[in-house]
């Protein structure tokens, strides 16, 4: 399963604004029914994180400043969490206590 380069603005504006290269990744020719495409997976679950978010699951704001001011307070709420969780994790049960 090979990537390829996309054509047109997109390409170039992520590249130079943002820094990443974007593809398309295909499948391959000899896979029959479902298989698990790779780095899909990371799209797909980062967008089920924020549909955890009762505010995201439907499209209630009327600027698109509200929506993005939601999704990055879903986001950093979730990463908050996930970090708070890998300190417990570190720490021991005495210091836990």
């Amino acid at each position: 399963m090979g990537q390829r380069r996309l054509p047109g603005h997109l390409v170039d504006w992520s590249a130079t604004q943002l820094g990443i290269d974007v593809g398309v990744v295909r499948r391959s020719d000899d896979i029959r029914g479902f298989g698990v495409l790779p780095r899909r997976w990371i799209v797909e679950r980062t967008s089920a994180w924020c549909l955890r978010s009762r505010r995201l699951v439907r499209d209630y704001e009327r600027c698109t400043d509200t929506s993005e001011v939601v999704v990055l307070w879903s986001m950093t709420m979730l990463m908050s969490r996930h970090l708070a969780a890998r300190q417990r994790q570190r720490l021991s049960p005495a210091e836990a206590a």
